[in-house]
């Protein structure tokens, strides 16, 4: 991967990348992004890393005039979040999902060249299995990790107490 695109924006709101010498747009950034390029932006005047706030900026234009992704009920639930004891576990439970949709789609494409040569049906149902199957993991350590310990006193686990005998 290539090392990230300094790029600065200045008190006029004017975004300027370092490395063209010219001044870009969000969707020039959107452009890089897209291009799997890494930028870090800092506020010229300050120095402080203001990265996150251009993506969000990125994000919000591409909602606003494209097709949106983020539905209005997902936006509602996303602010929810925000100072809830949850929010770390949404974040990385988000990020988990994302890194998982992208890999499947990496996966599914190597797949679809795939069908062309195999038979297609198969192809599918196993496709499908290991989407299941990458799913239901992904859900099962992210849950898991709410279980609380299920211990008593002497050390068993309360599972197994309709077990014993009376």
């Amino acid at each position: 991967m290539t090392e990230e695109r300094l790029i600065k924006k200045y008190a006029n709101r004017r975004l300027y990348d370092a490395s063209q010498s010219r001044h870009i747009t969000l969707d020039d950034i959107r452009t890089l992004i897209i291009g799997g390029e890494k930028i870090k932006v800092i506020d010229d005047k300050t120095g402080e890393d203001i990265t996150r706030h251009i993506l969000l900026q990125v994000i919000a234009d591409q909602e606003q005039f494209g097709r949106p992704i983020l539905s209005t009920q997902v936006l509602e639930s996303l602010i929810r979040y925000y100072g809830n004891a949850m929010q770390g576990f949404l974040s990385g439970y988000l990020e988990k999902s994302i890194e998982t949709f992208m890999q499947q789609q990496d996966v599914m494409q190597a797949q679809v060249s795939k069908i062309m040569t195999a038979a297609p049906l198969n192809t599918m149902a196993e496709l499908t299995r290991q989407n299941l199957e990458a799913w239901n993991k992904l859900q099962g350590s992210m849950f898991s990790a709410f279980k609380p310990p299920r211990d008593d006193k002497d050390g068993t686990a309360e599972t197994d107490k309709g077990h014993s005998q009376a």
